[in-house]
């Protein structure tokens, strides 16, 4: 996490969570980390071998105790015994090598993680020790390297003390600025914090995440269409926020939904086609417009036909803004006051009808 963003999670949580935690003596690899509140001094002198004087580390230590540096606890961990926090955004099952190459390859590069991830302790789990909150990619990354000629990558994580709702936030602001968490994942994400952290209060919970309050009604909405419509795309990050606002409107018009979630079906079992025979997925744009375009179409109308005696006398055929084609039968015996009567019948039926001549 880039220093300016951990700056501004650490403003965003200050005032409702402690600082982290410190680790017990048990923990390997342990690092305390100085964070400066105030601007810092100059750098006190050093001798010839690069170490701090006497006076120098008697001022770290005194603003230490006055509690102008706070002591960060940073640790390598076993990624085996730490796990993903099931109240972040991000999937962890979605995440693979592919879409972690580029991480994977900066770790090696650089002989190890870097940047930490948040974790906090657990006690409820016999098998892990920790959960991360920030940093599951960089998890996930760390725990392959391990399994694929990398054994003595450890995991650098930051322990901090957080509740549920601050945990919430904190992976929150994270994400927001990550491409490879979908938007959809997201609207879940909130639509399920919504209910655990804040009580349904949406006002509440857009005020506590700084954001505006229509644009988490329109995240809340696109969280429930539901995943028999989703499944219509070639895959969950295809659905963005505004195209799948339009969607989640039109499944609330029942006469459009039952058409919408039919070309749904259809759509789906389309998909599942072209990946067996290794073709193409179907686009997210014509995925979309397919299924706002199911409902709206308009039943033809039945050709009106003016009977005599049980035999078609008139048919008509054709009504638009140039007018209206009419088809007069023959063989019918009839007189042309009876066809004529039959016309005006018809025509009257159409103005009823709103397919008249009257402007």
């Amino acid at each position: 996490m880039a220093r300016k963003q951990s700056e501004y999670l650490a403003d965003l949580l200050g005032d409702d969570e402690d600082d982290a935690a410190t680790a017990p003596p048990s923990e390997t690899a342990e690092a305390a980390v100085p964070e400066v509140s105030t601007p810092a001094p100059a750098s006190p002198p050093r001798n010839r071998r690069g170490s701090m004087t006497l006076l120098g580390r008697e001022s770290a230590l005194a603003r230490v105790a006055s509690g102008d540096v706070k002591q960060v606890t940073q640790m390598l961990l076993d990624p085996a015994r730490v796990r993903p926090w099931a109240g972040n955004a991000r999937s962890y099952a979605h995440l693979s090598e592919e879409n972690c190459r580029e991480l994977i390859d900066a770790i090696i590069a650089e002989g190890g993680q870097k940047v930490p991830a948040v974790v906090r302790r657990v006690s409820d789990d016999p098998n892990h020790e920790y959960e991360v909150i920030a940093g599951t990619r960089r998890h996930w990354s760390i725990s392959w390297l391990r399994a694929n000629s990398y054994p003595e990558m450890r995991f650098l994580a930051q322990v901090a003390e957080l509740d549920d709702e601050a945990a919430f936030r904190l992976a929150d602001i994270e994400n927001r600025a990550r491409k490879d968490v979908s938007d959809l994942e997201r609207a879940r994400n909130y639509a399920e914090a919504l209910k655990t952290h804040y009580g349904n209060h949406m006002t509440r919970m857009a005020e506590r995440l700084k954001l505006s309050k229509g644009w988490l009604s329109k995240m809340l909405k696109v969280a429930a269409i539901p995943d028999s419509v989703i499944a219509a795309f070639a895959s969950p990050g295809d659905v963005q926020l505004k195209p799948a606002y339009s969607l989640a409107q039109a499944l609330d018009d029942d006469s459009r939904a039952k058409s919408i979630r039919g070309e749904a079906r259809t759509l789906s079992k389309e998909q599942a086609d072209a990946r067996v025979n290794g073709r193409p997925p179907l686009p997210a744009v014509d995925v979309l417009k397919r299924l706002l375009a199911a409902g709206t179409e308009k039943p033809e109308a039945k050709p009106m036909v003016i009977l005599r005696e049980g035999r078609p006398l008139l048919t008509v055929k054709q009504t638009n803004r140039q007018g209206v084609t009419i088809q007069l039968h023959s063989g019918t015996g009839a007189r042309e006051a009876d066809v004529l009567n039959a016309v005006k019948r018809a025509l009257v039926q159409l103005d009823e009808d709103g397919r008249g001549l009257k402007p």
